[in-house]
């Protein structure tokens, strides 16, 4: 018996619940960003009105406003969205306790043992669900109905907004294959463009293509993008409630000016560190494995990670693996316009350490106490009393607060 799994994705979560409070704002373009002034300027998330002007999530606020002179654009607030996202969860576990999230506006139901008590089928289910959103929370949802997560969550893309579509055993190739490769979960701007390379072009041609290749071309992962193309996705949707294990903790940020020389990059990275760490020492951790996100001008972006000697909560050596990530891979053709660090590979704090006769853990231990101690002192009197004097350089931009500014970003799917 397949399973019956559902994945609901809130419509354009933000401005919906931004135009709740402002209904005045429903027949104007709105877009929920950053602060254009300081250039935290992406849109995070823009009403229907918005996306006729051809604004799409991603974008700067500087390119929305030249698509749309009367754009209205609000900052984000989190509070807001944080108890919408939880009691439409509640309306979920109305269903099933099968509620795995996908971020604030995206989660996976499993309803495989609740239709028999429901007396509903899964679109039905959709139906009601949706109806319910909109009713009593006056948002709206998409909903994608399938027997595995991948092409739930891919129904939930195909119609919007307030829609429910089915993708069944019966009709996913002729719903499914012909979507570009880049509709795949997973699938995404470097992989589209190393499968277009090869002529895969649609999820139907990655679906006919030789395992075989798609492994000697993309490893392991090339296996189980084929597996996502032909419906083979035996992974559960987990109990509504359960804590995900925490993978990674990291920060990012577009800077208020463009980032010119080592120095100005030295002290966005201090400020991104000093927040990472504080946020493993939260949770007990450390990171074994240190990576950089890189984004210049002209919008290239890489990615590079190293692993430490050692696992730390230290923001000096997370700090002093991001330098080297960057100096080694980075080659300054163009200023940079955001960063990003973050600390992988996590382990307990107590995790064993090896010391080499030629380390002093003494010192370590005391860097530890010293930045533990800065903690407490930050969290009674905010994250910017107590700051390394390299951050004070650049006022604009040793003044990035990280730590309060960490936005929620959708979990891992694996």
């Amino acid at each position: 018996m397949d399973r019956v799994v559902l994945h609901s994705d809130l419509n354009n979560f933000y401005a919906s619940v931004e135009c709740l409070y402002r209904p005045d704002l429903r027949e104007k373009p709105v877009a929920v960003g950053g602060d254009p002034e300081l250039r935290h300027g992406i849109v995070l998330s823009k009403n229907y009105v918005a996306k006729r002007y051809g604004i799409i999530t991603g974008e700067t606020l500087l390119e929305a406003r030249q698509k749309c002179r009367d754009l209205v654009v609000l900052p984000p607030s989190y509070r807001k969205y944080l108890r919408f996202s939880d009691r439409v969860r509640k309306i979920y576990g109305d269903y099933t306790d099968r509620v795995e999230p996908f971020g604030l506006d995206e989660c996976w139901l499993d309803l495989t043992g609740s239709l028999d008590v429901l007396g509903l089928d899964g679109a039905a289910a959709a139906d009601e669900i949706r109806r319910r959103i909109r009713e009593e929370l006056g948002i709206t949802a998409s909903i994608g109905v399938s027997f595995n997560k991948i092409f739930a969550k891919l129904g939930s893309d195909l119609k919007k907004p307030d829609a429910t579509t089915p993708i069944t055993r019966e009709n996913y190739k002729s719903v499914v294959w012909p979507l570009p490769a880049g509709d795949l979960l997973y699938v995404g701007y470097a992989t589209r463009r190393k499968l277009s390379a090869k002529n895969i072009r649609t999820i139907g041609d990655l679906a006919s293509t030789d395992p075989l290749y798609l492994e000697a071309w993309f490893g392991k992962w090339g296996l189980v993008l084929h597996c996502f193309a032909n419906g083979r996705d035996s992974s559960p949707v987990a109990e509504y409630g359960q804590e995900a294990v925490i993978k990674s903790v990291g920060n990012s940020t577009t800077a208020p000016r463009d980032l010119v020389d080592r120095e100005d990059v030295k002290i966005t990275l201090w400020a991104l560190s000093e927040s990472v760490a504080m946020r493993l020492r939260e949770q007990g951790l450390s990171c074994g494995t240190v990576e950089i996100q890189v984004r210049d001008t002209a919008l290239f972006s890489f990615v590079r990670q190293k692993k430490l000697p050692r696992p730390t909560s230290l923001a000096s050596e997370i700090l002093k693996a991001g330098m080297e990530l960057f100096e080694a891979g980075y080659d300054w053709k163009k200023p940079i316009r955001s960063l990003g660090i973050r600390g992988c590979g996590l382990v307990p704090e107590s995790f064993p350490e090896q010391y080499t006769l030629f380390e002093d853990p003494e010192k370590r231990e005391k860097l530890l106490a010293l930045e533990k101690t800065a903690d407490q002192v930050r969290r009674r009197f905010g994250n910017l009393s107590l700051r390394r004097a390299a951050t004070l350089v650049h006022r604009d931009l040793g003044d990035l607060d990280a730590k309060a500014d960490h936005v929620i970003h959708p979990v891992g799917y694996f």
